[in-house]
């Protein structure tokens, strides 16, 4: 079992229509739309991966999340970075491990009988992808490639054989087929173009910025402890930056975070002092911050209007 991966015990079943997986993930304060429901239904039903591309903060790795948990299974998340390699995603052998073993053996032992021990999966460190493919779960695990555009083309070439027949290689073991397919979750900043030999290989959903009223009710839904008055006026507030030439806009995950921050100040409503003091909150450049302060006037006065 990969370490930090989130353990859920209680089994439930798959959802059953389009409307069922929509109510699971609103029951789970997951604000999502009807394409993605069908796009996760489909996911489930035809056994094939999901890529869900969007800019950042939308809600894309919280999709995945939020699944594992309707789903009742295990989350196994990858971290896609630069460099990522086959010893960090998928397996490597525990070589220190191996050493002592060689070192304990007796001078008579079979050598070649010890090479096919110390090569076998009692040495084998599993990594997220191959503690995907070969589990015993009782539920299928919830597999989240997150950030692919992260990673090197030669990290997608090598998950072409894993999202195309679910196995994985290994030259001293043999090939592992997955006996049961994981639900499998890729995510994309689109920082860069993801190959298409890939993309074909799932189905496809992208997350737009939400419209004024979805995202008052996502900050309704996420941030409970904020006033009906100030929800609406952050969400305007956002909406009203997103128009802005930024270097970073913000996304559905910085309005969340303003909005906490402004209900742990006790503000019920905006002004231009609270948003001048709290603005580090959605904006993370300073040359942003700088830009925008010189307009927060009329951004507050058409914030307190919607």
């Amino acid at each position: 079992m990969c370490t930090g991966c989130l353990v859920l015990f209680v089994n439930v079943s798959a959802p059953a229509t389009i409307e069922d997986v929509e109510r699971r993930l609103r029951e789970r304060r997951y604000i999502g739309d009807r394409a993605l429901g069908t796009s996760i239904f489909l996911a489930l039903k035809l056994q094939k991966p999901l890529f869900i591309e969007g800019e950042a903060g939308v809600g894309k790795t919280e999709a995945a999340k939020v699944m594992a948990d309707v789903l009742g299974a295990r989350l196994i998340r990858l971290q896609c970075y630069e460099g990522i390699d086959l010893a960090h995603a998928v397996y490597e052998w525990n070589y220190p491990r191996q050493l002592l073993h060689i070192r304990l053996m007796g001078e008579g032992q079979d050598r070649r009988a010890a090479e096919r021990e110390i090569f076998s999966s009692e040495f084998l460190l599993r990594r997220p992808l191959l503690d995907a493919i070969d589990n015993d779960d009782a539920t299928p695990p919830v597999l989240l490639i997150d950030e692919i555009d992260r990673s090197d083309e030669e990290f997608e070439a090598f998950l072409l054989e894993l999202l195309s027949d679910f196995q994985v290689s290994i030259p001293e073991i043999g090939t592992i087929k997955a006996r049961q397919v994981p639900f499998v979750v890729i995510t994309s900043n689109r920082t860069r173009e993801v190959h298409d030999a890939l993309k074909r290989r799932c189905l496809y959903h992208w997350i737009d910025y939400p419209d004024l009223d979805k995202e008052v009710e996502i900050v309704r839904a996420r941030a409970p402890e904020a006033a009906d008055g100030l929800a609406r006026e952050v969400a305007a507030l956002v909406q009203g930056l997103r128009g802005m030439d930024l270097y970073k806009v913000p996304g559905v995950a910085e309005t969340l975070d303003w909005a906490h921050s402004l209900a742990a100040l006790g503000a019920t409503r905006i002004d231009a002092n609270l948003v001048n003091a709290t603005m580090g909150a959605a904006l993370k450049y300073q040359e942003d911050l700088e830009r925008v302060r010189e307009q927060v006037p009329a951004l507050v006065e058409k914030a307190q209007r919607a």
